[in-house]
């Protein structure tokens, strides 16, 4: 999921830390051993990032895809997995559109898909240019990059298998990587910060945080999707509880307890996020599984001022909210321009791009 942020400014230490175990610098062309592509988002110049979360890994991928564009831009496919899927030669419920991510420079969507289902799924990544026409993204021969996580959690079978949430969501913002997801250890939620272009330097800081739903701290539920607002990493995670964890608090092997700005109701999984301005007002769009797509007045003050929810509350408490009436099934949310966004919207079985300016 590649999300047009706000600045993040970190410093990263020199030596080779816990939070990688290996990484390439500078791409060479290869064919890159990705075995489920999950999460994206956006370096400079056109290349796409790709979360691997069975392989525990990030790839850098070079797309060739950095010629810039102006004018205004509108992505509108219908039946996007059903067309997919007939490129492809399968079938559109054994097709699975895992993220996308909108190309800053070109305005062109990338998705990541699976074809089938469970561990033996094939990773493929999709491109729809400016007018919508499909075409797949070769992995072979590409210039890449690769970064791998360590610690992540073990492979296991079962609906429940945690090394999917290994990684599951990032972003790239002034020269590092933001990578939320699970490790193996005991206190397991994780933010790592990855130096871009991958040398070997980063951080992992291992996130609690007061679920209000729940009544009671958690230190194993991962960050579902994130972004960056001024000095800010806000979070959402599964039931809906939203937190803000100061960037300086992301620091090597360290713990910290973000600060719970909002409950969102329970029974419900935070999918995709923005940050936009309108105006002179900040907003945060929220996609969610059961809840449709929330709205947010965003400023530092209000985040700041805001008082911790540091007990069982029920239903929503904290930040206030809209609703958007008019946006249903979106299962995933990102900026087309400064005016407009592109969403992936369920539609009586198939899966619609639809573009929309922004609320």
């Amino acid at each position: 999921m590649l999300r047009h942020k706000l600045a993040l400014t970190l410093t990263l230490c020199a030596a080779m830390p816990s939070a990688i175990l290996q990484a390439d610098s500078g791409l060479k062309e290869g064919t890159p051993d990705i075995k489920h592509a999950g999460p994206l988002a956006f370096a400079p110049h056109g290349v796409l990032l790709v979360g691997d979360t069975l392989n525990a890994a990030i790839y850098a991928i070079d797309t060739g895809d950095d010629q810039a564009t102006t004018g205004a831009k509108t992505l509108n496919i219908e039946g996007v997995n059903q067309k997919i899927a007939a490129m492809m030669g399968s079938d559109a419920a054994e097709t699975v559109i895992n993220d996308m991510a909108v190309n800053p420079l070109s305005g062109s969507l990338y998705l990541s898909v699976s074809r089938g289902r469970g561990p033996d799924a094939a990773p493929v990544i999709f491109k729809a240019d400016s007018k919508g026409a499909l075409s797949e993204l070769s992995l072979k021969k590409i210039k890449f990059s690769k970064a791998a996580i360590a610690n992540a959690p073990e492979s296991q079978e079962g609906r429940r298998n945690p090394r999917m949430s290994a990684i599951t969501d990032m972003q790239y913002k002034d020269g590092n990587v933001v990578v939320a997801g699970l490790s193996n250890e005991e206190f397991a939620s994780k933010l790592r910060v990855l130096k871009y272009p991958f040398d070997g330097t980063g951080k992992a800081t291992s996130v609690e945080m007061y679920h209000g739903a729940h009544g009671k701290t958690e230190t194993a539920s991962p960050v579902r999707t994130f972004t960056t607002y001024e000095d800010t990493v806000l979070a959402a995670y599964t039931c809906t509880p939203l937190v803000s964890i100061p960037v300086d608090d992301l620091k090597d092997g360290a713990k910290t307890k973000g600060k719970t700005i909002a409950e969102l109701g329970n029974m419900n999984q935070p999918l995709d996020m923005i940050v936009y301005k309108k105006g002179s007002q900040d907003f945060l769009l929220m996609s969610n599984s059961a809840r449709g797509v929330m709205k947010l007045k965003l400023s530092k003050g209000d985040i700041n001022s805001t008082k911790a929810i540091d007990a069982r509350i029920d239903g929503t408490a904290g930040l206030p909210f809209e609703t958007l009436k008019d946006l249903k099934d979106v299962v995933q949310l990102d900026k087309l321009s400064e005016t407009q966004a592109v969403m992936l919207v369920n539609n009586s079985g198939r899966q619609d791009v639809r573009t929309i300016d922004l609320p």
